[in-house]
């Protein structure tokens, strides 16, 4: 990719307002990878008036070439596909492999379901007496995170596109060279100037004036619940639509007769994915107590067999967390898993590697559903495994957080699985290692968010409606 020193503004690449920078670290290294602007309430409004002035003209194309713009837009990040891996890899430090399948594998197959949605969607329809328009909200002001960094920008940028938004993303600021490729490849993709704009900064700067920007019709946030509640405060203020997908403490429900070894060794694999910087890593194993300790042993040795090294070796499957702050944070909480009493089976506080944000993949047992460690999101490779007495002790556990992102039930049959997943308080539940769907709905019950992302459900946020009566 080329170095960019500025914003990507109005279809084009434009000099920051102020001279403010931010430094992007390689977390496997600690070394300077590059650096962006740090954008200001004057970049921010600069993007939003070219969204804005762009709008009418998006709003008003055919669907089908709307589609087609997504389309291709997929086609590019497919040819780019090597060149996103190496800057994710790069700023993340995601392992290359898992970079390439999923961190770029997915925004792929998303983008391409958004561009047969966003052809083939019923943008009206006859009620009665009554024809009902749905229409573009507007301008929708994008805020990402950086657990994955293009998904969650494809996740809110092409679903806006289909529905004929215009769109300003403000990515985090520790991924946001990631950003600026994927505005290489809108402008690649020969997208109308304005149509979609990026301004890279702080949240407490850019964010807060991206959602708090009168020209803004829809904020979509994904983040912290913390956070979250801030964006929908200042979004709540000013009447604004909002859609938040926030934090998450997910459980993964093993039920006696259930196929244990793969459960365990899929639950494993859910948490120490992506270093466990998953919102909805299944980061709570509920196993019934008869088959408690044969659980721990398998998890130990499960979790054995991720080792932590460089992202860029073929070898490596669990690569550092994403900074000094986010490291310390995950560390602290492991201690405190063992001050308040959980036994330590795998890993520990004490780093693995003495240079780069690195976290030993860490299991702890004897898990009581009041510790810390089981009702916090981490967002860290730490798997709490606890044990329960029968299926309504189970339930009441898996639902015994604030969160209701994701989850996972294990069972005998696809029935009994099934009966125990619609009593769970959660957005998406995977049932005996269901697959990921890139047209299923994703979004939390409770203080996991407002609203959904993904197919058409996530289509329909950024769609208003209007009813015209014969």
């Amino acid at each position: 990719m080329k170095a960019h020193d500025g914003m990507y503004i109005g279809g084009e690449w434009r000099p920051a307002a102020g001279r403010d920078r931010i430094e992007v670290l390689n977390p496997a290294d600690e070394q300077v990878l590059g650096g962006v602007p740090a954008g200001t309430a004057e970049d921010v409004d600069a993007a939003v008036r070219a969204a804005r002035a762009a709008f009418p003209g998006w709003a008003a194309t055919a669907p089908a070439e709307r589609a087609g713009r997504i389309a291709a837009l997929r086609d590019v990040l497919i040819a780019r596909k090597g060149e996103f891996a190496e800057v994710i890899t790069a700023e993340l430090g995601s392992p290359r492999g898992f970079s390439e399948m999923v961190h770029v594998g997915a925004p792929i197959a998303v983008s391409s379901s958004f561009a047969e949605l966003g052809a083939g969607h019923a943008f009206e329809e006859r009620i009665g007496n009554s024809t009902v328009l749905l229409e573009p909200v507007g301008v929708v002001g994008a805020i990402t995170p950086w657990n994955y960094p293009l998904h969650q920008i494809v996740a809110k940028v092409a679903p806006a596109l289909a529905a004929g938004c215009t769109v300003v993303l403000k990515p985090a600021e520790d991924t946001p060279l990631t950003a600026q490729l994927f505005a290489e490849a809108v402008d690649e993709a020969g997208l109308p100037a304005g149509v979609f704009n990026l301004v890279t900064g702080t949240g407490p700067v850019a964010g807060q004036a991206l959602a708090a920007h009168p020209g803004v019709d829809l904020v979509s946030f994904t983040g912290s619940t913390a956070v979250g509640r801030l964006v929908g405060a200042t979004a709540g203020a000013a009447i604004k639509r909002v859609a938040l997908e926030l934090g998450g403490k997910s459980a993964n429900v093993i039920l006696p007769g259930a196929d244990l070894a793969k459960a365990v060794a899929t639950g494993v694999g859910h948490v120490m994915n992506n270093s466990g910087q998953s919102c909805n890593a299944l980061t709570r194993m509920l196993v019934h107590r008869d088959q408690y300790e044969e659980a721990v042993a398998l998890a130990a040795a499960a979790v054995a067999s991720y080792p932590v090294g460089d992202p860029g070796d073929p070898a490596t499957r669990l690569g550092p967390v994403i900074n000094a702050k986010q490291r310390d944070r995950v560390r602290a909480y492991i201690t405190r898993g063992i001050e308040e009493g959980a036994r330590l089976v795998a890993g520990g506080p004490e780093a693995p590697r003495e240079q780069g944000y690195f976290v030993a993949p860490t299991v702890f047992a004897d898990v009581t559903p009041e510790m810390t460690i089981a009702q916090e999101e981490i967002f860290g490779p730490v798997l709490a495994i606890l044990p329960y007495e029968d299926e309504e002790d189970a339930l009441r556990i898996a639902n015994g957080t604030v969160y209701g992102l994701g989850g996972a039930v294990w069972a005998a049959d696809e029935e009994t699985a099934v009966a125990f997943a619609r009593r769970m308080d959660t957005g998406q539940v995977d049932i005996n290692g269901g697959r990921f769907n890139p047209l299923a709905p994703f979004g939390g019950y409770k203080q996991s968010g407002v609203g959904r992302e993904l197919g058409p459900h996530g289509l329909a946020e950024y769609l208003q409606t209007k009813s015209l009566q014969f």
